[in-house]
């Protein structure tokens, strides 16, 4: 080992840095993350006086506006914010297999037909990528090509380029670092250089990154900091559908959310929504119903599924799927106790159609009806929609966007729908278009649904 260089041990989860091993983070508390990594005195130069800028007004600020292009698909354009921004860095998560590279690829391909495109793969070869564009029945044009993993002689290769993609940050290092790429130091190396290269340059770079066991995105905090933009793309592999969230856009609303299908033929913008997330049977068999979910901007509904049996072993099993776990112990904890549901020896599944995940509160209403449904054996009918966030004590609390909820409740054909009786002063005006029946207790609401 060279003199005057020093191992270190950094977390993989949060970063932070310890002169020795330990078994857990004392930044973050996460067990079994720290990594060795080979440090080496920075090379000595001559400093010199840095030129600050002289400090502007705010009133004498010009406004610059932002030209966005269209990437070839509608609802990706309308996740970031109407378009991609010159010179920005957009960073894509996802579980393995989701279709991240599938999605990009397609980006790519349909602008190189009007700009030049280079796609920096780190971890197929440029066969395995033309294969899969082939696939997809992508008109590539004059898409570049390139199979590395060193990332420091992708500067020259930029000349010209306007859009790059980088499949995938965890694959790339720099020589700089002697630490093995995926390592935080190289993370946060590699990152900060794409992002000189593209302030400096004006190029866009579209950013694949590797998430967690939790979910979470890879590497270092700082990665999703130094990005302009942060996309998760969510779903089950089993399902079609797919769902692409905005949680970080300096240029756009961090609240939006794009719907895509995977096909034989490549991944598809669903503008249609409506429906894709209901089953054609419900209604005739106990233990689904409707909530209306909001998902970013968009509210769509979908059906909660629920099934109960008698457990045959010990202690009674609780599944979900789309339904924090949690949640689903706390919401049959309030039924026992609150409405007479005795479920301490049944096992209790939870299922929420099409792959979709319902994190917001407003589900809790909707989660305890099909409950209800299933232990009476009693059809909640197709057209009655449910929402409403439940608390300990059995209350039903109200809850945001009522009024968009039973908007799209009506645009369904909805004839039905349960709301919080602290959410009715906003709803006047649809008492004409829709039957709104108020819901302080959850009591009340099992009572409403199963009066015999």
């Amino acid at each position: 080992m060279a003199k005057n260089v020093q191992t270190v041990y950094v977390c993989s989860e949060c970063g932070a840095v310890s002169p020795r091993w330990l078994g857990r983070c004392p930044s973050c508390q996460a067990f079994n993350t720290m990594t060795e990594e080979i440090t080496a005195p920075a090379p000595k130069v001559q400093k010199t006086t840095p030129t600050m800028p002289k400090a502007t007004p705010l009133s004498k600020v010009e406004y610059k506006s932002y030209g966005r292009t269209s990437s070839g698909i509608s609802e990706f354009d309308t996740v970031i914010g109407g378009g991609i921004v010159k010179g920005s860095l957009i960073l894509l998560g996802g579980d393995p297999g989701i279709g991240k590279s599938t999605l990009l690829t397609q980006i790519a391909a349909a602008l190189s037909s009007n700009h030049k495109v280079l796609y920096f793969s780190a971890e197929e070869s440029c066969s395995q990528v033309k294969m899969r564009a082939e696939r997809l029945g992508a008109g590539c044009g004059d898409m570049l090509l390139i199979n590395e993993t060193c990332i420091d002689g992708l500067e020259a290769e930029l000349d010209g380029v306007e859009f790059c993609v980088i499949d995938s940050i965890q694959a790339v290092y720099t020589e700089d670092l002697s630490s093995s790429a995926g390592s935080v130091g190289q993370v946060r190396e590699c990152a900060t250089r794409l992002m000189r290269i593209a302030k400096s340059r004006g190029i866009t770079f579209f950013i694949i990154g590797h998430v967690t066991k939790e979910g979470s995105l890879a590497g270092p905090k700082v990665l999703e900091h130094i990005m302009d933009t942060v996309l998760y793309f969510e779903g089950e592999n089993q399902e079609n559908y797919r769902i692409l969230r905005s949680v970080k856009n300096r240029f756009g609303n961090v609240s939006e959310v794009g719907v895509f299908e995977m096909t034989d033929s490549g991944i598809v913008a669903v503008n249609d929504y409506s429906g894709i997330f209901l089953s054609e049977s419900r209604g005739q068999e106990a233990g689904a119903v409707v909530t209306p979910a909001q998902t970013g901007n968009r509210c769509m509904n979908v059906e909660v599924q629920t099934l109960i049996s008698k457990t045959t072993f010990g202690q009674p099993r609780r599944m979900s799927l789309g339904i924090d776990y949690n949640k689903l112990a706390l919401l049959t904890a309030v039924l026992e106790k609150r409405c007479g549901v005795h479920l301490g020896s049944y096992d209790v599944y939870v299922n929420v159609m099409g792959g979709m995940r319902l994190n917001e509160p407003s589900a809790d209403l909707a989660v305890c009806a099909a409950l209800a449904s299933s232990y009476h054996d009693a059809p909640i009918d197709k057209y009655t929609a449910v929402f409403g966030e439940v608390g300990l004590t059995g209350e039903v609390r109200a809850v945001s966007y009522a009024e968009k909820r039973v908007a799209e409740c009506i645009k369904m054909g909805f004839k039905k729908v349960l709301v919080p009786a602290k959410n009715m002063k906003s709803m006047t005006k649809y008492l004409d278009k829709i039957d709104i029946v108020p819901v302080l207790y959850v009591g009340t609401m099992v009572k409403a649904l199963f009066k015999n």
